[in-house]
């Protein structure tokens, strides 16, 4: 998972170089001051899951299945929460402002840095869920708490990359 984590990490990386690179270099609108909000209800959907996954595990390695089965699904409903708000911005963005991956450079950048990050909280969602099953059935068990540890680590790192994008984009590139 360290290895994953690293390497989704220099992916990452380059996109955020990109995107600080090419910051008010779009010959034509829209810009991001024009078009970007502060997305905190996202932020906070995300943050907050990373504390739910950690009492979920937390509370797995104490065999207390029960509290496993409750934030384990509070987790995959905050994650579903945040790509709502993304969906919800790039609907707004593409309709309202008419930027698309094409559009300009600003919008090749924004598109394939947030898209990217969005497609890991979606493999994370989908980890988190087979998680929740697993639990749901009775098959999670605490010997299995290191394994969702690991997924819990995945997620942490979701997480972090998103509060580089949040200050990249929404904060810095505004």
């Amino acid at each position: 998972m360290i290895a994953l984590i690293v390497a989704e990490g220099s992916l990452l990386g380059v996109f955020v170089v990109a995107y600080l690179f090419y910051i008010g270099k779009s010959l034509s609108g829209p810009y991001p001051r024009d078009v970007l909000g502060v997305p905190v209800v996202n932020t906070v959907c995300l943050l907050a899951s990373s504390v739910t996954v950690g009492l979920a595990v937390r509370a797995l390695r104490r065999g207390e299945r029960r509290r496993v089965g409750t934030w384990l699904p509070v987790t995959v409903l905050l994650g579903v929460a945040f790509l709502a708000g993304t969906v919800k911005e790039w609907h707004g963005l593409i309709v309202n402002h008419g930027l698309t991956i094409g559009t300009n450079l600003f919008g090749t950048t924004f598109y394939s840095l947030v898209g990217f990050h969005a497609f890991h909280v979606t493999i994370g969602v989908v980890m988190l869920t087979l998680l929740t099953v697993f639990a749901w059935s009775g098959s999670l068990q605490p010997p299995h708490a290191e394994h969702a540890e690991l997924v819990s680590w995945y997620w942490h790192f979701v997480d972090g990359v998103w509060i580089v994008v949040l200050t990249v984009v929404y904060i810095i590139g505004r």
